[in-house]
């Protein structure tokens, strides 16, 4: 059971709509972590003090501050997570125990940050040929992502993971997706889809993505969509 004092401890600093601090806060909630939640409004050009004293390198968000101390990136505040509060005895590891699925976890996990995320930007910013190739690449990875997960209840398993925490945030934006290139997921991706739907019914996760809706018309107007 998560603590009052633990959440005085631990902060998530980030943006309502941001996919990839979506992770961090699920995976707090998926080990019962108590957490404050400060939000950094992305579509305000300068960035808060907070953020440029606990980023400042990259002065971007997520930043998980543990005791005072920033950890920063997405991928990096999943495994700290893990590291120092998985595998306790009523909170089970989201990365795998065997070395090996722990390296095609995060195998895995860079594909999605360097192709899908990429590809998505292509997608809705592009127009006429540009896009037509976008579309298809796009659901090209995630045909591929739906190969990885099979017949599993989750990417690792029968228990929600590391690589579910890394892939469900970019779900919100499957709608988009579909408004915008004119196809259906069910169709494309049904084994991707199911396994939407049974992460959606985890609370650590309902409790973070946005609606769909929202998301998209957020979207639009950073990508300048008509």
């Amino acid at each position: 059971m998560a603590t009052a004092d633990e959440a005085d401890q631990v902060t998530v600093v980030d943006f309502w709509a941001n996919g990839f601090g979506m992770r961090a806060r699920i995976a707090l909630r998926e080990l019962g972590v108590a957490f404050r939640y400060v939000e950094e409004d992305l579509r305000v050009r300068e960035r808060s003090e907070l953020v440029r004293r606990m980023n400042p390198v990259h002065r971007s968000v997520p930043i998980l501050i543990h005791d005072g101390r920033p950890v920063c990136g997405s991928i990096n505040i999943l495994e700290y997570v893990d590291e120092v509060w998985g595998n306790k005895a009523s909170r089970p590891s989201l990365l795998p125990h065997d070395p090996l699925q722990r390296a095609h976890a995060r195998f895995w996990a860079d594909f999605v940050d360097q192709k899908v995320f990429s590809t998505q930007t292509k997608f809705l910013k592009s127009k006429g040929d540009e896009k037509a190739a976008a579309k298809a690449e796009l659901l090209e990875q995630l045909k591929r992502l739906e190969e990885v997960l099979g017949d599993k209840t989750f990417f690792a398993g029968d228990e929600f993971g590391f690589l579910d925490a890394v892939l469900i945030p970019f779900s919100s934006m499957f709608y988009g997706y579909q408004q915008h290139g004119g196809f259906d997921l069910d169709v494309e991706c049904p084994g991707l889809m199911r396994w939407v739907r049974r992460c959606k019914e985890r609370e650590s996760v309902k409790d973070v993505l946005p609606d769909e809706d929202e998301m998209y018309e957020l979207h639009k107007k950073w990508y300048g969509i008509e």
